[in-house]
């Protein structure tokens, strides 16, 4: 960005900054562009948008609120438009393609929202709203009630998530996104495709990729939590992580034997294919872009490369979890 004042190329800054939103305090990474000729300082849309952001990831955090992409996904599983979501909530239209965008429901909205979640909840607020044509409302019951089968159906493998990321709820921990298995999995199998990468090396382009789609859009991609450890930040419990996908046929390990120890290779299967469709494409621009960065890194390029990091200077000597907010110090991508 240019100054408005000189026409001169301004240098992105950041700094801690306090933000009240909804009479709170919420601490942000204020990012702002510095006229070093005038000491006046700019934002555009684009830093106004990550200022913001930051300020309402927290407050949804703070009040247990759903987030833009939690409900896009209510609406979706019962394949309605937003006009007709809007309609069976009781909610003005634009309010509600609002809430899908960004914006923050109020707290009554936000539970009506959450309880929609539930299909056998979502079905009695149909009949109760009357707003659907009979034929039109029979259609979404009948979807509905199948939901509710697969979703019993399916309960051991939403334990399977619960118990590998040890908690299912957006935080600053996981980049404001709900843990995801299935994303996690496709994110190593995509890994393991373009890089064939050891384990240690897995680990680091993980942190990078999620990390990385923090910094660009404030979120991550999959949810993870990451740790410091000796060998730089990797991703919580990553060894039943990566053993869920190689039980999934999604990529196998290849064992070698070292002089004295023995490395774990991930490699691709022939027999499937990467699901595009679970990733934005911003999602997939970073995963592709982390692989430009580091794809003829040794193992210990990238440790060495991560040791750099604050998330990993700040938080190495307790193994403790790292803050996303990390992601807008990262030096190597």
């Amino acid at each position: 960005m240019n100054s408005p004042l000189t026409g001169s190329p301004m240098e992105l800054r950041t700094r801690p900054e306090t933000r009240f939103f909804r009479r709170e305090p919420f601490q942000i990474v204020h990012h702002f562009y510095l006229c070093e000729e005038t000491g006046e300082e700019f934002t555009d849309e684009h830093t106004d948008s990550v200022n913001q952001k930051q300020v309402l990831n927290q407050y949804r955090v703070a009040h247990n609120l759903p987030f833009p992409d939690e409900i896009a996904a209510i609406r979706t599983k019962y394949g309605l438009s937003a006009s007709k979501m809007a309609e069976v909530l009781g909610f003005g239209v634009n309010s509600y393609r609002q809430y899908e965008t960004g914006e923050i429901p109020s707290d009554s909205n936000a539970r009506l929202i959450q309880l929609a979640k539930d299909p056998e909840e979502f079905k009695k607020l149909i009949c109760i709203s009357g707003v659907l044509e009979e034929q039109e409302q029979e259609k979404l019951l009948s979807k509905i009630d199948q939901l509710i089968f697969e979703e019993r159906r399916n309960k051991p493998v939403n334990w399977v998530s619960e118990y590998l990321f040890g908690s299912l709820r957006p935080s600053q921990y996981t980049g404001y996104r709900r843990p995801n298995v299935e994303k996690f999995v496709y994110m190593t199998m995509f890994f393991a495709e373009k890089t064939k990468p050891y384990k240690t090396k897995l680990n680091k382009l993980m942190f990078y990729a999620d990390f990385l789609c923090f910094k660009r859009h404030q979120m991550s991609i999959s949810g993870a939590t990451y740790r410091a450890i000796q060998l730089g930040p990797v991703p919580n419990n990553y060894d039943a992580l990566y053993a869920h996908g190689v039980k999934e046929d999604l990529y196998r390990v290849h064992y070698e034997e070292f002089d004295n120890r023995i490395g774990e290779q991930y490699c691709s299967c022939e027999h499937v294919a990467f699901r595009n469709e679970l990733f934005s494409n911003e999602e997939l621009a970073v995963l592709e872009e982390v692989v430009k960065r580091f794809y003829s890194a040794r193992t210990s390029d990238i440790v060495g490369i991560s040791h750099e990091e604050r998330a990993w200077t700040d938080h190495e000597g307790q193994h403790e979890k790292i803050d996303y907010k990390y992601a807008f110090d990262l030096k190597a991508v």
